[in-house]
């Protein structure tokens, strides 16, 4: 049975002449898990919250969406509430109350169920997803990952039949995310739950999904199983960097048999085509050493008196010029670094330098002019205007001729207000503002998130040439690839520490948990590979197995 069917789906935002979805047909079956996936700005979060009547933003539209044979418009307000569910990019924007347990009851009191049946469900959902300890702590005390968890928590009180996830693992660590996604099989296959989940990570989601759905600019491009769709690609695909690391490395060492999905089908099929005679790759070329642009010297941090430290003695040097990536999971005091390298917080004791000055001695907020800029992990933050042309403009009337190196075409988006773009596209208008105030010390709080593998490129291509003109970048990050292949050092950040710092082979060839899949996957037979590029020159060099 159909669980969702959208027929001839045309939607287009006020003011805007190009609709955003464009006769999009889809169809997806009772307890399958989808994942939808394709380049930022196709229209995966309109293609969402349309299915959401709650949820759908002011549009002109043409087409039908049924939801089990029922007209979608034909629902009322209580029966969409309940029964589908709708679990957002960002977990603090859909938490409401200032208890774990108030916060799971929300959405039932509000349909006026007794509150024995809510008592019930409430201690079956925190048995289910293990959060019996939290029920009586405030939601903002909660990491990231407990945050999303206890959203799909609160969502799964109203047993939906239909569950919508718009990019659920965008702001959280690799080992949440893991956490986040096993959570969500399970839930698929207990109750045999109608999962549509759009991502741009898609490593750890393909493997476990029943269908992909390829999106091309507001239309279905391709759609099967993961495996059929993964093989049906060219070899130049634009959405194959955007496939799990095993799909990418077999199509770059020209791989035989079925298309490896995950860490464990390359280990099994693909890296047994291939010898070992040479395991490792000559070591990389070692970075010159420039000055230092921003040094942490034993500093503390908390944000009351009676709160813990968030920062404990934390050390920290970031050279000129360099592109240096910070990751750690949630709640390790990453955001909290960068605010006190923009001077926004103030750690109460311990020394900051920028670019060998103390930070205390720039006065006048002289740290900002053209020294010391911000993009925080909240863009819409940044956002004060009515269209992107606004804000833009804001900055430098004369933007269009300052950015024209900037790799992204904006065009479309200037016409539109800031909050109809998406988490994507904000993101870009977001970096493209702040590279209008021509900083020596860029410091970006999750950039990639929302981006498309397509963008994180070209992201990485701005980031390279601000470095080679002498712009320092301390880029705090949960993308673990992206730090990987691009940065020129890793630090890690554990409990406010700095606990390890190095190259992204030192770091990632070393690390378990917080490591690239391609480093999991030629562990034991190749050393020192953290990135497709770097598993794929060691299987040319080692040339294939003889028959």
């Amino acid at each position: 049975m159909e669980a969702l069917a959208v027929r001839n789906l045309t939607v287009t935002y006020p003011e805007c002449d190009t609709p955003v979805l464009n006769g999009l047909s889809l169809t997806v079956q009772a307890g399958e898990l989808c994942a939808v996936c394709g380049p930022t700005g196709c229209g995966k979060t309109t293609l969402l919250r349309m299915c959401k009547p709650a949820l759908a933003p002011l549009c002109t539209q043409s087409g039908e969406i049924e939801f089990f044979g029922q007209a979608l418009s034909s629902l009322d307000a209580k029966t969409a509430a309940a029964q589908i569910g709708y679990v957002m990019q960002q977990p603090e924007q859909q938490i409401v109350t200032d208890r774990v347990w108030h916060e799971l009851a929300f959405g039932l009191e509000n349909l006026g169920t007794p509150q024995t049946v809510i008592r019930r469900r409430i201690a079956e959902l925190a048995s289910y997803f293990g959060m019996e300890n939290w029920l009586s702590r405030d939601p903002s005390t909660l990491s990231g990952g407990q945050k999303q968890i206890l959203n799909l928590a609160s969502v799964m009180m109203m047993q939906p039949r239909l569950l919508l996830l718009d990019e659920p693992t965008a702001q959280l660590d690799p080992i949440a995310a893991a956490d986040f996604l096993t959570t969500l099989q399970r839930l698929n296959r207990d109750f045999a739950l109608t999962v549509v989940i759009a991502e741009h990570r898609l490593g750890d989601v393909i493997p476990v999904c029943d269908r992909l759905v390829v999106m091309g600019r507001g239309d279905l491009r391709t759609d099967g199983a993961p495996r059929t769709v993964l093989s049906s690609l060219r070899a130049d695909d634009p959405v194959l960097p955007a496939m799990p690391a095993a799909a990418r490395l077999w199509y770059a060492v020209g791989g035989t048999g079925e298309c490896p999905l995950s860490v464990s089908d390359a280990r099994r099929t693909l890296l047994p085509q291939f010898r070992a005679d040479i395991r490792e790759l000559p070591e990389p070329q070692p970075r010159a050493e420039t000055e230092p642009a921003l040094e942490f010297s034993e500093v503390f941090f908390r944000y009351s008196k009676k709160a813990a430290d968030v920062l404990c003695g934390t050390e920290l040097c970031v050279l000129s010029g360099e592109l240096f990536c910070m990751i750690g999971g949630n709640g390790a005091g990453k955001s909290t670094v960068l605010g006190c390298a923009a001077g926004l917080l103030k750690p109460q004791s311990g020394k900051i330098r920028v670019f060998g000055k103390s930070i205390r001695e720039y006065k006048d907020r002289s740290l900002y002019r053209n020294c010391v800029t911000l993009l925080p992990q909240d863009v819409q933050t940044v956002f004060l205007k009515n269209t992107a042309d606004e804000e833009l403009a804001e900055l430098d009337k004369h933007y269009a001729e300052h950015l024209r190196d900037f790799p992204f075409d904006l065009t479309p988006l200037l016409p539109m207000h800031p909050y109809d773009l998406s988490g994507g596209q904000q993101q870009l208008l977001a970096l493209a503002k702040v590279m209008l105030t021509d900083p020596r010390l860029l410091l970006l709080d999750e950039p990639t998130k929302g981006l498309d593998a397509a963008a994180k490129q070209r992201l990485a291509q701005v980031l390279r040439a601000l470095t080679a003109q002498g712009v320092t970048v301390l880029l705090v990050t949960h993308d673990i690839e992206f730090a990987a292949e691009y940065a020129d050092r890793v630090g890690f950040l554990s409990q406010g520490a700095m606990i390890a710092c190095g190259s992204p082979r030192e770091m990632f060839a070393e690390n378990v948990f917080y490591t690239t899949a391609v480093s999991r996957m030629t562990r034991g037979k190749y050393e020192g590979c953290v990135t497709v590029a770097d598993a794929a020159a060691l299987c040319r060099k080692n040339g294939r197995c003889t028959e």
